[in-house]
């Protein structure tokens, strides 16, 4: 890669502002712009008004504006296959892209054909068994040796919504019956049935160039809207960096039984990945276990866990790009991240756009990534446009004093029916091992 860089990000959340100020701060970074972006991505970058899957017009822009690399946010371009677009067309595939090819992003666009690449790898993960309408009855039978809770998930992409946790097994073969009948359209073609895993969830990232990788920090995310963890499942509420759980002895587990046989897998099935891999995991009695996989970084996660990488991260990315992650040297921030949601009234349900947010000139000590956001025409101020509005991420070498800040700083913020989890680390913090 030449000592300048022409970037452009796909995508228009949270995890992209966080990119984009992440890559902002690189010195070889000449022009950046996001596609399609968002208030945020605009103070820092250029705005494009081009959807994130329209790979012509996408084609087009890279061409004229010598675009040298691309790095894509989301998962729905990846596995529309937005690589393999760029590799096959002569004019694009000089670009460095970051991203798996489609049959890599089968890791998370199949929930099955990631599970039966965890079993040809011997991967830990729970038991399972995939199910289409025309085998209901094994489906059912199957659900029969299982203990509660039952866990269905939707095969394909359902935008975070497709799994359920059910206590009740007359009402799991009824949900069985509800998704394989288009509950969630095609995605649900499809269901992973799954033993469910008693434990501790967290998530871990890694970045391959198909060949090396390299461990990010790990993160633990919120789901549910509820204090407490209750309530139906959102895109992620909050996520704390690190985790105490994953201390040294876990986290070489995981490298050893989960990362090295994932990046060794997709070597053998000769799948060409270079990007980023979200590892979902379950810590049991110590022991991990893959819950799923994402091809790209998570949301909220990212915009804890890129705060405390201290290397330059366009680097670490041309590292990638270039099949050299071997020679990198990864440094963290020692201190912990602690990043608070906050969210449209409604939301997970539904809720109502365009209010004006002010008090972002009142926040100290924190970082501020929009995630729902869009200019207002009129005034030039942010107004929410999205279930998850603002992700307010603080840093302190206590733990408690960055949740602290994080909570002050987000209730400084004003807009109609705004609402956040004031207990975002507090199981983190008051974390005892079990085992």
């Amino acid at each position: 890669m030449n000592n300048t860089s022409n970037i452009l990000i796909l995508g228009s959340g949270g995890r992209e502002h966080a990119l984009a100020w992440k890559i902002k701060q690189c010195r070889q970074v000449n022009k950046l712009y996001v596609a399609p972006g968002n208030a945020g991505t605009a103070s820092l970058a250029t705005n494009i008004p081009i959807d994130a899957s329209d790979f012509d017009q996408l084609r087009v822009f890279c061409i004229e504006n010598q675009i040298t690399m691309v790095v894509v946010g989301p998962e729905v371009p990846l596995v529309e296959g937005v690589v393999d677009y760029f590799a096959g067309d002569p004019l694009l595939k000089q670009i460095a892209i970051i991203g798996p090819t489609q049959q890599g992003a089968m890791l998370e666009g199949s929930k099955a054909f990631a599970k039966a690449f965890m079993l040809r790898h011997n991967i830990p993960t729970a038991r399972y068994l995939p199910v289409k309408l025309r085998d209901i009855e094994n489906g059912i039978q199957f659900l029969e040796t299982l203990e509660p809770p039952f866990v269905l998930k939707a095969d394909g992409l359902a935008a975070g919504k497709g799994v359920l946790i059910l206590d009740d097994r007359t009402q799991a073969q009824q949900e069985l019956a509800a998704m394989l009948n288009g509950k969630f359209g095609k995605a649900s073609d499809e269901v992973v049935i799954e033993e469910y895993l008693h434990g501790i969830e967290l998530s871990a990232f890694v970045i391959t160039d198909g060949e090396n990788f390299q461990m990010l920090p790990s993160a633990k995310d919120y789901k549910r809207i509820g204090v407490g963890d209750t309530g139906p499942n959102t895109g992620g509420m909050g996520a704390v960096s690190p985790v105490a759980f994953a201390d040294k002895v876990f986290m070489d587990k995981v490298r050893e039984r989960i990362v090295k046989p994932t990046i060794a897998g997709l070597k053998q099935e000769n799948i060409d990945y270079k990007g980023f891999i979200f590892v979902g995991l379950m810590n049991v009695n110590g022991d991990p276990f893959v819950i799923e996989y994402n091809v790209r970084l998570g949301d909220p996660e990212t915009e804890v866990i890129l705060p405390r990488i201290k290397s330059d991260f366009v680097e670490l990315l041309s590292a990638c790009a270039a099949q050299k992650l071997d020679h990198f040297k990864l440094e963290f921030d020692d201190r912990f991240a602690v990043t608070v949601m906050l969210v449209s009234e409604g939301y997970p349900g539904d809720y109502t756009k365009g209010k004006l947010i002010s008090g972002l000139e009142n926040v100290n000590d924190c970082v501020v990534f929009h995630a729902g956001t869009s200019t207002d025409i009129t005034t030039g101020l942010p107004k929410t446009s999205g279930g998850r509005v603002l992700a307010v991420t603080a840093l302190d070498y206590s733990l408690e004093q960055a949740r602290s800040t994080a909570l002050d700083n987000a209730a400084r913020v004003s807009y109609d029916g705004k609402y956040f989890r004031d207990d975002i680390g507090l199981d983190v913090l008051k974390y005892q091992p079990l085992f």
